[in-house]
């Protein structure tokens, strides 16, 4: 299975593989492009991976999150240009109870934005780009990728 995507993210499709009938809490993060960031207008924003080591990057968190609840988890992230309200990320865990569910869901995206090798480029509508990194909330000005 594929975590990164080029296509628009399938809500539906990630409830139904994570779902079953002993599953009674289902959770769900989905993070969109923004039209704003630090005070300044965003047109839009691109997403590109170190491909092979996201995607086993994500394998490990997702066994991770299984080890520490009684839960089923995936998520999907979308790589290319994004226009704004667009669904960037998306995590679903399914657990016996909400509690698990809720607690694996919110490992999973911070993990993500912690470890995993995708980064943002936000074009402003003055045409102004900045780069956010893996595991950083530090933005780099420039028109090429770290």
């Amino acid at each position: 299975m594929s975590f990164l995507t080029r296509s628009p993210i399938q809500l539906e499709g990630l409830i139904a593989e994570v779902s079953g009938p002993d599953r009674g809490g289902v959770a769900s993060f989905l993070g969109t492009v923004r039209d704003h960031h630090q005070g300044r207008a965003v047109r839009g924003l691109e997403y590109t991976a170190y491909e092979p080591m996201a995607e086993e990057t994500c394998r490990e968190i997702l066994l991770e999150a299984a080890a520490r609840w009684p839960v089923r988890v995936t998520l999907c992230h979308r790589l290319g240009d994004l226009a704004i309200g667009d669904v960037a990320v998306a995590v679903v865990a399914a657990g016996g109870h909400r509690d698990e569910a809720f607690a694996a869901c919110r490992y999973v995206i911070e993990e993500l934005k912690r470890r995993v090798p995708i980064w943002k480029k936000e074009t402003y509508l003055d045409g102004e780009v900045q780069w956010v990194g893996v595991g950083s909330s530090e933005e780099r000005s420039g028109t090429t990728a770290p």
